[in-house]
């Protein structure tokens, strides 16, 4: 038993993380405002709906911040727990396009919706009505960030993420076993290059699953012409043509020989399609074409522990099963000397 404690483990790690990614709740937060511009030099009164938030009369306090300056609201109305109106003068002179809403409340802390509004007319800096600072109150307990577009669907993040990490985790190592393969030409060697392949094809597609989930909760559809997505559709694909390839070579040293230079070139090209051209284009997908991953956007300091338990108890289901298939070849192969002799 003392050779399975990294397998209870994972095991472990993977249900705690997954229980709590889907019973804790998500952590109050402004989810709306209206109007989307401020006209600087003029008053506005601003609708905001929150989730979650309790507001409570005379115990709202809301800011806008743009380019380091705070701009104090002139009064807040409190309709209901989720609605209040905001009633305030924007200074000219900000120097940003985009501007923070900030809204602290009791119990639900300081909130605050990034780029909530747009700066038609910026300057050097607003010289009036500007407030020296803001204190920050941090909610009590625990709770999933909520962001927008993401809401509820950011528990996802907890089970479509680790998938390929522990894809590319498993491709690396059927890339180790097929350099041994060229050093070496042991078979072993090569059975454990391709039971590696068949572990990551299958959280591969585990992967593509959850993601379309996802795709079709937040953009509207179930699959989107996204870089990252057709990277990840074309990966699949190469490691699957490396299977077809090793069927149609009969000879054992040669199709092993084979396979071992193909998967040296699908792994370049995985790292090309998953990791750098989605960077270099425009994307949806959080992490790519500029667009943040594991930032403000869509990670905070109350996620990480519980998405790095996923991530580590993931890979270790993972590294499990590649366990259970090396060892089986191994079994193989002695059967299958056994039947030589």
């Amino acid at each position: 038993m003392k050779h399975w404690w990294w397998k209870f483990l994972a095991v472990a790690l993977v249900l705690a993380a997954s229980i709590t990614a889907l019973r804790t709740p998500l952590a109050p937060a402004i989810v709306h405002v209206e109007p989307a511009t401020l006209q600087p030099g003029t008053r506005h009164a601003i609708e905001v709906l929150g989730y979650r938030t309790q507001f409570v009369p005379n115990e709202v306090i809301a800011y806008i911040e743009n380019g380091g300056q705070f701009v104090p609201a002139g009064r807040v109305d409190v309709i209901d727990d989720t609605h209040a109106r905001i009633h305030m003068y924007v200074p000219e002179g900000l120097r940003e396009d985009m501007s923070d809403l900030l809204v602290t409340a009791p119990g639900a802390g300081t909130m605050r919706l990034f780029d909530a509004f747009y700066n038609p007319v910026k300057g050097s800096g607003a010289t009036h009505d500007i407030a020296a600072e803001m204190t920050v109150h941090h909610r009590k307990g625990f709770a999933f960030p909520n962001r927008n577009l993401l809401y509820e669907t950011i528990r996802n993040l907890n089970f479509h993420v680790p998938m390929w990490f522990t894809m590319m985790m498993l491709q690396t190592v059927s890339l180790v076993f097929s350099i041994l393969v060229l050093r070496s030409g042991a078979e072993l060697h090569d059975r454990g290059a391709v039971a590696a392949v068949h572990a990551s094809l299958l959280f591969a597609m585990m992967g593509l699953v959850t993601g379309s989930i996802w795709a079709r909760a937040t953009w509207g559809g179930w699959w989107t012409t996204d870089a990252k997505l057709n990277g990840a559709a074309v990966t699949v694909l190469i490691y699957l043509a490396y299977l077809v390839l090793r069927g149609s070579v009969t000879d054992r040293a040669k199709r092993a020989r084979l396979a071992a230079i193909y998967n040296v070139f699908a792994y370049v090209l995985m790292l090309l399609f998953i990791m750098a051209l989605p960077r270099m284009t425009a994307s949806l997908h959080p992490g790519s074409g500029g667009n943040p991953a594991f930032s403000q956007y869509d990670l905070d300091s109350s996620l990480r522990p519980v998405f790095y338990a996923a991530v580590l108890g993931w890979m270790g289901i993972g590294a499990w099963l590649l366990n259970l298939r090396y060892r089986l070849a191994r079994l193989e192969i002695l059967q299958e000397d056994a039947r030589i002799r």
